[in-house]
């Protein structure tokens, strides 16, 4: 692909699952297995999907790679659904360096008509930890309330899916209602970054794909949701998993239900325009550099000067893609 030009809508948003099923247990994280494909399929169609060239043009990345029940899935949502299907089609095995898994089999699902608001609540089930709350939301979360704390959890779930919604091209015309069915809502540590999760699921009035990621690290495989009210669907290997399934069928909206929150959609457009930046004029050109006199340590203001940031904060995101990152980070 040389531009995103080659990316066509078809209709309404669609997506497709794929899964590999391989000879042997895939004991390997998303990053690893996506820096495989980019490493051997690198003029393939799926690849600067894969490797962040898109980031720019994808706010919510469209094809998303998962391990689960130590198997590979891989979902292709709107215009890269026929594309995450073209590519499966051609994988016959899988070299880590350390480890090659042979292809035995590919099972996909392809399912239209997703992202669509509806009359009724449907049940979902975080079945990857849903990391809600970056650094700075997490400072601000744990100064508030248990009722604050809901509150707020469900406002970042409804603006999270009312934004994917209109990333996929989607006309928002009826309100969006959230209601949270956490196990805690104290978030437990997750890895060396500090970065807290939840587990449980929620409910919505929107249909979503299985396996996509809600929240903050979707490219590592966090956040995933599967929907519990089609049990027919289901290919868990999880017998509490599918006894919650069939007992999951769409229920009524009820406006009274405490716990449900309401997401009114124009005040999150009011919400972002408040905090659009102004354009800048043109910057004047500068002039000669005066070096400054020293000044006495006693009369210098050291607590005006800014501390340098530490290493782990000044972590570039939009490298965690690249071929470069995942030779770095893994060894295949």
């Amino acid at each position: 692909m040389k531009n995103s030009e080659h990316f066509i809508k078809t209709g309404e948003p669609a997506s497709v699952i794929v899964r590999i099923i391989t000879d042997k247990p895939v004991k390997k994280t998303p990053y690893q297995v996506k820096g495989v494909f980019i490493k051997h399929y690198p003029k393939e169609e799926i690849t600067p999907l894969l490797d962040g060239r898109y980031r720019k043009h994808f706010l919510y990345p469209r094809v998303q790679v998962k391990i689960l029940n130590e198997q590979i899935y891989i979902i292709g949502i709107d215009e890269a659904a026929d594309i995450v299907l073209a590519f499966s089609k051609k994988i016959q095995s899988l070299n880590f360096g350390n480890i090659t898994f042979q292809v035995l089999d590919i099972e996909t699902e392809h399912y239209t008509k997703q992202f669509k608001a509806i009359d009724r609540l449907l049940r979902y089930r975080f079945i990857t930890p849903w990391i809600a709350l970056n650094r700075t939301t997490g400072n601000n979360y744990h100064s508030l309330n248990n009722v604050e704390r809901k509150n707020h959890l469900n406002r970042l779930l409804g603006q999270n899916i009312i934004f994917i919604a209109r990333e996929m091209g989607v006309s928002i015309n009826q309100k969006t209602y959230t209601k949270l069915l956490l196990n805690s809502l104290f978030p437990k540590p997750l890895d060396d970054n500090n970065l807290g999760a939840f587990y449980g699921g929620f409910q919505t009035n929107f249909i979503l794909p299985n396996y996509i990621g809600l929240g903050n690290g979707i490219t590592r495989g966090y956040g995933t949701i599967y929907g519990l009210y089609n049990p027919e669907e289901f290919n868990f290997d999880d017998k509490t998993f599918l006894k919650e399934t069939q007992n999951s069928k769409p229920v009524e909206i009820k406006k009274t239900d405490p716990d449900l929150a309401t997401i009114d959609i124009d005040q999150i457009q009011k919400t972002n325009n408040r905090f659009t930046p102004k354009k800048q004029g043109k910057r004047k050109k500068a002039g000669p550099v005066r070096v400054p006199k020293k000044e006495n340590k006693n009369e210098s203001n050291q607590s005006n000067v800014p501390k340098p940031k530490k290493q782990e904060e000044v972590i570039d995101e939009s490298k965690f893609n690249s071929p470069e990152y995942h030779k770095k980070q893994h060894k295949f």
